[in-house]
């Protein structure tokens, strides 16, 4: 049985918020730097027991690590239209994910109700 982490953006906040680098992250779980690096990236398939040892490595249930810790999911529907601009932006090497973030947070302080 496997399970596919579809968000690395997870792994990332969780990894930083446990204070730990790419390299000591990949280390704790026996894999390279370059190797967890690309689970941040890309949906990757694990097995039971490389989840529950990033889960303790993280010091986070695997519910929290999968994202399923009371959610609940909504409808199938279409994706929103900012929601799949988003997306496809977080797939973009990072500095032109960064030139998009300051774009947009200038158009939304210029645009907020205060």
């Amino acid at each position: 049985m496997v399970l596919v982490l579809t968000s690395g953006q997870r792994l990332h906040t969780l990894r930083e918020q446990a204070g730990l680098s790419q390299e000591q992250l990949g280390a704790k779980l026996g894999l390279s730097q370059r190797v967890y690096a690309y689970w941040e990236r890309h949906p990757v398939a694990l097995r039971p027991d490389q989840l529950l040892s990033l889960a303790k490595a993280l010091n986070v249930s695997v519910e929290d690590l999968v994202g399923t810790n009371g959610k609940k999911k909504r409808g199938a529907g279409p994706t929103g239209k900012m929601k799949q601009l988003f997306e496809a932006a977080s797939r973009l090497p990072r500095s032109q994910q960064q030139k998009i973030a300051a774009v947009l947070e200038a158009f939304v302080n210029q645009h907020a109700t205060r």
